[in-house]
C-alpha cells in the first residue's frame, strides 16, 4: 500500500501549478459579473408562463420541457460544450479584439427576453439567451473568435421545445403506415390499411394500430439532433454539412417505416403478441443502427471522388472486354 502512496505523490508532484497573473484574475472577475448578469436575467427573472412549477428561472422551464419527445434535449448542451472544446486550438489561436459590430446581436438578444417576458413566451427568451451566449464572446474577442462558437451556439436552437412540432404527429403517422402498408401489399404481405390502422384481411393474423407515440416524432427529432453535430464534424464544406443535415429528416422517416413493417412481418409470420411483445420493446436499438448505417451511406456518398471512380470502373470493364 505505501508503494502505490509514494507513486501517486511522484505523479502529483509532477503538476505545476503556475499562478495566474493580474489580467488573468481580472478577466475571470470580469466574466464572474457577466454570468451573474445572466443568472439575474434568466434565473430570477425568465419565465413568466409557468411559475408556480418553474419559478422564474428559465432554465427550470426548460427542465420540466425536456422530457417525452423532447428528453435527448439534456444532452445538447453538453455536446454544445464538446463541440467548443473540439475548437478550442482555433479559439486559442484566433486574433482577439474589441468588436462592436457585435452590439445590434446582444440588443437582440436583449430584445427577444423583455418580449418573452411581456408575452409569457420562455422559448422567446430562450432563444434571446443563446443569442447572448454568442454576442458577448463577439463583442469582448471579435469574430475570429466568434465564428468558431456559431455552431456551438446555434446548437442549442434545437433544444428548444416547440410545441407546433407535435401536430406533425398526426401526418407522419399517416404516411408512415401508408407507405408501410403499400410496401408490405408489394412484396405479398396482405394488409389492409384503415386510417393508421394495419389490418390481415380477416383479423386472424394481426392487427396494429401505430400509435401517436409510434409516429416517428421523437426520432425525427432526435436524429436531427444526432446528425447535425455529425454533418458539423465530419464535413469539410458548408454545402456538404446542410446537404448531410437535411438529410435527417428522410432517414428519420425512412427508419421509422422499417420500424412498422419489420413490426407486421414478425405478426405475421410469429403472431401479434410475440410482434407486440419483445420485439416492439426493443425495436428501437435496430432500428436506430439502420438510421446510423444509413447516414453513413449518405456521408460516403457525398465524399466519393466520382471522378476516380468512374475512371476504375471504365478500366475494370476494358480490363475484362479485352481479356
Amino acid at each position: 500500500m505505501q508503494d502505490y502512496v509514494q507513486k501517486f505523490k511522484a505523479w502529483w508532484s509532477g503538476f505545476h501549478w503556475s499562478p495566474l497573473s493580474a489580467a488573468a484574475k481580472r478577466e475571470l472577475a470580469f466574466w464572474a459579473v457577466v454570468i451573474g448578469g445572466l443568472f439575474f436575467m434568466f434565473h430570477l427573472h425568465g419565465n413568466t408562463q409557468e411559475v408556480a412549477s418553474a419559478r422564474h428561472s428559465i432554465f427550470l422551464w426548460l427542465r420540466t420541457r425536456w422530457v417525452g419527445d423532447y428528453a435527448y434535449c439534456q444532452f445538447l448542451p453538453l455536446a454544445s460544450l464538446a463541440a467548443v472544446w473540439l475548437r478550442r486550438k482555433q479559439i486559442a489561436r484566433a486574433e482577439k479584439h474589441v468588436d462592436f459590430r457585435a452590439v445590434p446581436i446582444l440588443l437582440l438578444g436583449l430584445f427577444l427576453h423583455w418580449i418573452g417576458v411581456l408575452a409569457q413566451q420562455p422559448r422567446i427568451s430562450v432563444a434571446g439567451f443563446i443569442i447572448l451566449l454568442w454576442g458577448l464572446p463577439f463583442l469582448f474577442y471579435g469574430y475570429g473568435v466568434a465564428r468558431h462558437l456559431l455552431f456551438a451556439c446555434g446548437y442549442l436552437f434545437l433544444a428548444i421545445p416547440l410545441n407546433f412540432i407535435d401536430s406533425m404527429t398526426a401526418p407522419l403517422r399517416l404516411f408512415a403506415t401508408h407507405v408501410s402498408a403499400g410496401f408490405l401489399n408489394g412484396i405479398g404481405i396482405e394488409v389492409v390499411r384503415v386510417g393508421s390502422g394495419l389490418f390481415s384481411p380477416d383479423n386472424s393474423k394481426f392487427s396494429f394500430n401505430v400509435a401517436p407515440e409510434c409516429s416517428g416524432l421523437r426520432s425525427l427529432l432526435a436524429m436531427t439532433a444526432l446528425i447535425a453535430f455529425y454533418s458539423w464534424y465530419s464535413q469539410k464544406t458548408l454545402a456538404k454539412k446542410w446537404i448531410l443535415f437535411l438529410c435527417s429528416i428522410p432517414i428519420a422517416i425512412v427508419a421509422n417505416i422499417c420500424r412498422i413493417v419489420l413490426v407486421v412481418l414478425i405478426g405475421a409470420f410469429f403472431g401479434q403478441e410475440t410482434a407486440m411483445g419483445l420485439w416492439h420493446d426493443y425495436s428501437g436499438y435496430p432500428i436506430f443502427l439502420i438510421s446510423i448505417a444509413l447516414v453513413l451511406l449518405v456521408d460516403r456518398l457525398l465524399n466519393t471522388d466520382y471522378r476516380n471512380a468512374w475512371i476504375k470502373i471504365k478500366n475494370l470493364f476494358l480490363s475484362r472486354a479485352s481479356s
